[in-house]
């Protein structure tokens, strides 16, 4: 071909990037790699599981699987570099990020052409994207680390930290999730995806030449069962996942009990909203980057395409047009667009749901690409009539296939986008700034992008709601969560108030002389009797009857949990939700003889201890009603020409189980920060001093909070609990009782990954303000949500 020839065709000439490097590195560890534990590297000789390119079917490496002993011998690694690692100044932390980050940018073609190798990605994607934001995190988080003192007084690291990672991003969702670790004074043990190990062994090379301390960092390979000792040992303080929904679920529920924190970042099917108004070339090249970047193996991947009516078709000829001018190809090939699928195994996944599809009717378009004749390549396309009952509208396919349908109307945009079990991102694409904010608003997903898709930045909040996880990476945000406060003292276990749950017989209940006290459940805004009809005794300190309480089932459960999804508007005005909390406590105050009294009554504590109680649950009352129009989001510094907001949202509807110590003031604690925040409650009280509730909802009603806010459903605290983890529409759960009651509950939550934070079976000094109150408390009744604006000349 001369050179006319090539300008009449403007066809792409090879463009080839050297590997030599690479393969000069792996012919220098003679193909087997294996462990990096305490300083040291090991293992190498029982590599047995094959690492292959997946663009030929080559062989690249072999790699060991880490069993109990290796994960052991990292952990306790990892356990004993703690304490010195964790002592070291914010300073001297960040000059080691500072050296990794340095290291991999003087190394970044190796490890560019090393990650396309062993991934099959595009060479381009790699050494432009992968690479260069690995680097830029380990910057970001030298900088927290210098500032960490200062910025996070009072906190401290958790410990050792299993972090579990992906094969569609190895070196950056390493550096996402080692940088804030080893920034915030945490140790590691870190698994990579078998299929993809190689950048792991090269960047443990990094952290020996720049002297980092030995056991700080830990590397063990292997597959899932590895992974598996990492989330199940005892020595481990947090999991940080990156994976699928179901396995994100297998942790919640291995994790129940144990203490662990959890960030699980996991599955999406993403929408991708294309209204009559946008700028439809933009918006193509959108589905380029937002489905066919990384072969559409990217979690945030805007694979469901919603386009509004009068430009689909349009817009569809458009991309159609677009599609076919995808290269796919050699992914070390500079001029490629799409590389290889990373296994066989992957691929095969994806055919299955493609042939599902075509079994239904559902009409797939792909491109006419000439793919090669070696590997795991798929052609990108898209199904131009998929249903959104489809399963190939609700599966994840972790390829190069999108699913379109059309909308009419802003609303029916949002209940579309809105219709899965997922929410981790969004693309909006519209030139009105009402339509494209009304959007962003509505959609229920943890990022958010208008006009541009898949930006990442480190300091920018990443992370999904609903069955896409939680937790949040990169920014203050993800180095908060591997942050812990300074606890006051130690704390100690529960120790139960017994109750006799048993029904009530005729009669019984009432003490001598007095009127019937029969309380009654208050669920939206109405006190409700219980639906089994049924009532159990609360006795005082001396065990003498005091009243009769419901004894509440899964329906009473039910009534409630709808009562406050109907209230949804409380989320809109947080001076209103100021207003309100300054009323209540006007009211509380008003009847603060009664419940004085009623302490007494139930639990035999004296007038002033009690007294102290109702003071306290005022001084709460006030705080959090100054808090709950000052507890803002923020403005990232991230990229040009873009504005980055992370905004904190309520959660949604919370189950409240409350303790038995301080029966007022420990149900208060934890419904305050909730619904300053904007959340709506079902709420058990202690089962053992549920009269509480009665006072309660008449303040309630006479304080303007709205109806189903603060539903009260009193019974057995540990069966009540169960049914708010099981029920899908509860969103978080706040349990005080025992650690049995918390394991329980913290597993039956994995259902649709609810966040749960519990006690842990020990008790709250619901006194202490450091403990019982503050804004780590307003951070766990919040989500972040990112939305990325375009902003700037």
């Amino acid at each position: 071909m001369n050179i006319k020839d090539i300008m009449d065709s403007m066809e792409y000439g090879p463009a080839p990037e050297d590997q030599g490097s690479a393969q000069a590195w792996l012919e220098a560890h003679d193909r087997r790699l294996g462990h990096f534990i305490d300083g040291q590297f090991q293992g190498a000789a029982q590599a047995d599981i094959a690492v292959e390119n997946p663009a030929t079917g080559e062989t690249l490496a072999h790699i060991p699987q880490a069993g109990h002993d290796e994960v052991d011998a990292a952990v306790k690694a990892a356990k004993n570099a703690f304490g010195q690692w964790s002592r070291k100044s914010g300073y001297e932390r960040s000059q080691y990020l500072y050296a990794i980050a340095r290291g991999l940018q003087k190394r970044e073609r190796l490890f560019s052409v090393l990650e396309t190798l062993d991934n099959g990605k595009a060479i381009r994607e790699s050494r432009n994207a992968d690479i260069p934001l690995a680097i830029r995190h380990f910057y970001h988080h030298a900088g927290w680390a210098a500032m960490a003192e200062s910025e996070f007084a009072g906190q401290q690291p958790l410990g050792v930290c299993g972090q579990i990672i992906p094969w569609n991003f190895p070196l950056l969702m390493l550096a996402w999730k080692i940088a804030p670790a080893l920034a915030a004074g945490n140790t590691v043990v870190l698994k990579p995806a078998d299929l993809t190990p190689l950048t792991a062994v090269a960047f443990a090379e990094l952290l020996v030449e720049i002297g980092l301390p030995k056991g700080v960092v830990n590397i063990v390979q292997g597959g899932g069962d590895t992974g598996a000792m990492i989330v199940r040992h005892p020595d481990i303080a947090k999991i940080a996942f990156t994976g699928s929904t179901a396995v994100g679920r297998d942790i919640r529920r291995a994790t129940a009990g144990s203490g662990k924190r959890l960030t699980l970042e996991l599955g999406g099917k993403s929408p991708f909203v294309i209204c009559a108004d946008a700028d439809l070339d933009a918006a193509v090249e959108g589905v380029v980057e937002g489905v066919w970047f990384n072969q559409g193996e990217v979690c945030c991947a805007g694979s469901r395409l919603l386009i509004q009516e009068g430009i689909a078709e349009r817009f569809l000829n458009k991309l159609r047009a677009r599609m076919q001018k995808i290269r796919v190809g050699s992914p070390l090939d500079k001029s490629t667009d799409m590389g290889a699928i990373v296994s066989a195994r992957q691929k095969s996944r994806i055919q299955g749901l493609l042939d599902n599809a075509a079994g239904e009717g559902i009409r797939l378009e792909q491109s006419s690409c000439p793919l090669p004749e070696q590997g795991h390549f798929v052609t990108p396309g898209f199904f131009a009539d998929a249903q959104p009952a489809a399963e190939i509208s609700q599966v994840e396919i972790f390829g190069p296939i999108a699913v379109t349908t059309s909308f009419r109307t802003i609303d029916e945009a949002v209940e579309l986008a809105n219709n899965t079990g997922y929410g981790l991102s969004a693309s909006i694409w519209s030139e009105n700034i009402n339509a494209a904010t009304e959007l962003a608003a509505r959609i229920k997903a943890g990022v958010v992008w208008i006009n541009a898709t898949n930006i990442f930045d480190a300091n920018a909040p990443f992370g999904g709601v609903k069955e896409s996880g939680y937790g949040r990476e990169g920014a203050r945000e993800g180095m908060a969560s591997y942050l812990e406060p300074v606890p006051a003292s130690r704390s100690k276990p529960v120790k139960p108030v017994e109750a006799d749950l048993s029904p009530t017989r005729l009669g019984e209940g009432t003490p001598e002389g007095q009127i019937d006290r029969t309380m009654k459940n208050y669920i939206g805004g109405k006190q409700a009797r219980p639906d089994g009809g049924s009532s159990y005794v609360i006795r005082d300190h001396k065990g003498r009857p005091l009243g009769l309480a419901p004894l509440s089932g899964r329906k009473d459960i039910r009534n409630a949990v709808e009562a406050a999804r109907k209230a949804g508007s409380w989320s809109s005005n947080a001076h209103g939700r100021a207003q309100v909390l300054f009323f209540l406590a006007e009211n509380i105050a008003a009847r603060s003889a009664e419940l004085i009294s009623l302490l007494q009554n139930m639990t035999g504590t004296g007038k002033s201890e009690a007294g102290g109680e109702v003071q306290k649950l005022l001084e709460r009352c006030f705080y959090y009603a100054g808090l709950a129009d000052k507890d803002d989001g923020a403005i990232h510094a991230t990229k040009p020409r873009h504005l980055t907001l992370s905004l904190k949202e309520p959660v949604g509807v919370a189950g409240v189980l409350a303790p038995d110590n301080s029966p007022l003031l420990g149900l208060m604690s934890l419904i305050l920060p909730l619904i300053a925040a904007g959340n709506r409650v079902v709420a058990v009280p202690s089962p053992a001093h549920a009269l509480i509730a009665q006072s309660l909802y008449q303040i309630f009603d006479t304080s303007d909070l709205p109806a189903g806010v603060v539903n009260l459903v009193s019974g057995d605290r540990d069966v009540l609990a169960q049914t708010l983890a099981e029920h899908d529409a509860v969103d978080l759960l706040w349990y005080h009782g025992s650690a049995k009651g918390a394991a329980a509950v913290e597993a039956a939550s994995a259902g649709n990954l609810k966040q749960v934070w519990t006690n842990g079976g020990f008790a709250t000094d619901w006194f202490d303000d450091a403990e019982a109150r503050g804004r780590h408390w307003m951070a766990r009744a919040t989500q972040i949500k990112t939305i990325w604006v375009p902003y700037g000349a």
